[in-house]
Formats: C-alpha cells, structure tokens, sequence
C-alpha cells in the first residue's frame, strides 16, 4: 500500500476508534468503497511509476578518512621528536616508562623535578599507590630521603600565564571545565581568555605534583600519573607537569592497593623504581627515542575531525562532538 493511502486508512481507524461509535452499514460501506477506490489509484500510480523509472541501487556514503588514514598521509613535517633535556626514563623491573615534563605550565615544578632527578632522588623509591580509575602514585613513603640541593614546598604552578608564542590549537567543542580548551605543544590543555591564563589538563597519562591542604606544599618529590577516567575536577587545583608518553601499560596493570586511596598495606606489594634519569643524560644507545604529532598542523586538525566524525564501516551516527581528552596525541618511534 502506498504510503499516502495507508496514513489515511490509518487516520480513519483511530477516528473511529476515539469516536467510540459504531458504524451503521451505510457508513461502513462508503469507507470501504473509498479505500478500494484510493487502492485502485495507487495501484495504478505505483505500476505507472514502475514503468517509467529505472530500478536505483543504494548508494554508498562517501568513506570518511579514519586516524589511522590521516596518520598514514602525514608528513615527517608533522611530527616532533621528544626533547631529551625535558624527557624521563622511569626505569621498572618489567620495562621503562617515558615521561615528556611540560616547563611551559610549570618551569618551577620542572627545574626541580629535574635536579631531585639529577641527584638520585627517585632512585630505589617505590610506587606506593594505585588506586582504581585513578591514580598511580611514587614518593619517599620512609621520609628519609634527603632532597639535597632541590626545593621543598614551591609556591603552586595551578596556571601559568598564557604566552601567545606557545601555539594553541583551540578545540570548538564546549567544554565544562574551562572557557576554552585545546593542545599546546602536544599537551591538553584550558584557557581562560578574560584572565590570560592557560593550565593543563588532567586526562589519561598526565603527570601531576602531590601536595596536602597547602597550596605550596607540593614540590615534584610526589608524583602520580592519571590511570583512569579523566579527573578533571582537579584542573587548577593540583600542579601538572608533563605526560606519559611510553608505557602506561606498565603502570596500569600494577596490582591494586587494598589501603584507603589505593594505598598499599604492605611494603612487599609495592613496586620499586628502579632508577628516574634524564634523556640527555643517558647514552645515545640506551635511550627510546620517540616522536610525537605536532598539535599546531592542519593534519593535527584532521585527526581531531577523524575522531569527531569517525567513518569507516562500523560507526553508524558520527558524534559530532570530541572530549578534549578522547584527542588521541599520537607517539611513535622516531622514523
């Protein structure tokens, strides 16, 4: 039945059946002969449509270019390699974590982080939390490790002024933590235009300063990496200082800490560091060198869209929409 007569024999039915009425057999009659006389016009509506219309076949929608497209057609142009005066090796008995550190956000917390590094600070320390969706977290837990020349108690680095020479590449999408959010120097990021000032964010993999209640109470001697659901609340309340760039796995799969906060009972259950250094001071042979997309290129731009809108065959309503922490920042070996 054409879509037209069977709205109208439709709309006839729930008239009746509101009106509550029961039909007389004249009534009856003149709606059964409109509707035959309506199926005989469409019947000859659609076997004329028939004859003069060729059969279609579907047309597929145009496939959209996925990441992994936009990867593939970048250039070496699009792509940083990490610096390794701002890069750490955390070395773990089953492999090395590496960690980019961001002085742009947070030069003070940086310096220090590197000269306790420098020192042999975070030597032999264990990582005495992992908390569930969380948090993994490494510090001095016997507080008898003497810090040397670093400083302790750094007034917070929560913002920082924003400089319009660090590029910033907006995202349009809205964001409920920051007036403006996007990636500077590969990094997530806020801004806040009415006060200039910009501050990182914390999404998957990013590293950030322990501290108590006092805002100046954190120094780089405790740090602990994002390992779950991006806890944004804590944007400019806690000092961020760089991002996992290489082996979040290792941090993910630690076993669970039973203590309050996914801290560890028992100091058998904890694991050891077995050193923190500074590229630049590793050997050329034993340093993992690695690349990562430059967030300030139109192929970065690209990637973003990719996500936003993802094509291919599976996705069947593209979001329109992309979380600033779901912008995936990618990293590979240096080609």
């Amino acid at each position: 039945m054409h879509a037209s007569v069977q709205n109208s024999v439709s709309h006839l039915y729930k008239k009746i059946k509101l009106a509550g009425a029961v039909l007389t057999t004249t009534s009856l009659l003149l709606s059964v002969a409109w509707v035959n006389t309506a199926l005989a016009s469409d019947t000859k509506l659609l076997a004329k449509t028939s004859a003069t219309t060729p059969a279609t076949t579907p047309v597929k929608a145009v496939d959209k270019p996925t990441m992994a497209d936009v990867i593939k057609a970048s250039a070496a142009s699009d792509w940083r390699p990490l610096d390794p005066n701002n890069t750490l090796y955390m070395d773990l008995e089953k492999g090395r974590v590496v960690i980019e550190l961001a002085p742009d956000f947070a030069p003070n917390h940086v310096k220090n982080i590197e000269t306790m590094v420098r020192e042999g600070f975070f030597n032999g320390m264990d990582i005495v939390r992992s908390q569930e969706n969380y948090v993994v977290e490494w510090e001095d837990s016997s507080g008898k490790r003497n810090m040397k020349s670093a400083r302790k108690n750094l007034d917070p680095e929560f913002t920082v002024k924003y400089d319009k020479k660090l590029p910033f590449t907006r995202l349009p999408d809205v964001d409920g933590f920051a007036p403006q959010v996007g990636h500077a120097n590969g990094f997530p990021a806020g801004r806040d235009p009415k006060t200039g000032t910009a501050w990182l964010a914390h999404c998957y993999a990013s590293v950030g300063v322990g501290r108590d209640n006092e805002v100046n109470s954190g120094d780089g001697s405790s740090l602990y990496v994002v390992t779950g659901h991006a806890p944004r609340q804590l944007d400019r309340n806690i000092t961020l200082v760089g991002r996992v760039m290489q082996g979040m796995e290792l941090l993910t799969t630690l076993p669970r800490g039973t203590g309050p906060m996914g801290f560890y009972k028992e100091t058998e259950t904890m694991t050891p560091i077995k050193s923190i250094r500074i590229a630049a001071d590793v050997p050329e042979a034993e340093r993992t060198k690695l690349e990562v997309i430059r967030t300030d290129t139109p192929t970065f731009k690209a990637i973003v869209e990719a996500q936003r809108n993802r094509g291919g065959d599976w996705y069947k309503v593209p979001a329109g929409y992309i979380d600033l922490c779901n912008v995936p920042i990618a990293v590979r070996p240096m080609q």
